[in-house]
């Protein structure tokens, strides 16, 4: 897994960690930046919608409907 990078998070006011491809992380600090927020505070809304889905998969498909111009 040395292709993925780790990043670690407070949601919900628990630790954890999650890894995505560099590629990925790039779009989400995008995304963040579109919004006018923090990271952080991107990963917890996608957290918060995410419906049980994996957390990786949510934010990978966050990312995907930014570039596509699906999500804002």
């Amino acid at each position: 897994m040395a292709w993925l990078r780790k990043r670690s998070l407070s949601l919900a006011g628990h630790a954890t960690s999650v890894a995505l491809e560099p590629e990925f992380w790039a779009v989400l600090e995008a995304m963040a930046r579109a919004r006018d927020q923090s990271l952080a505070a991107l990963v917890n809304d996608i957290d918060a919608a995410r419906a049980g889905r994996p957390l990786a998969s949510a934010l990978r498909l966050a990312a995907l409907a930014f570039v596509r111009g699906e999500g804002r």
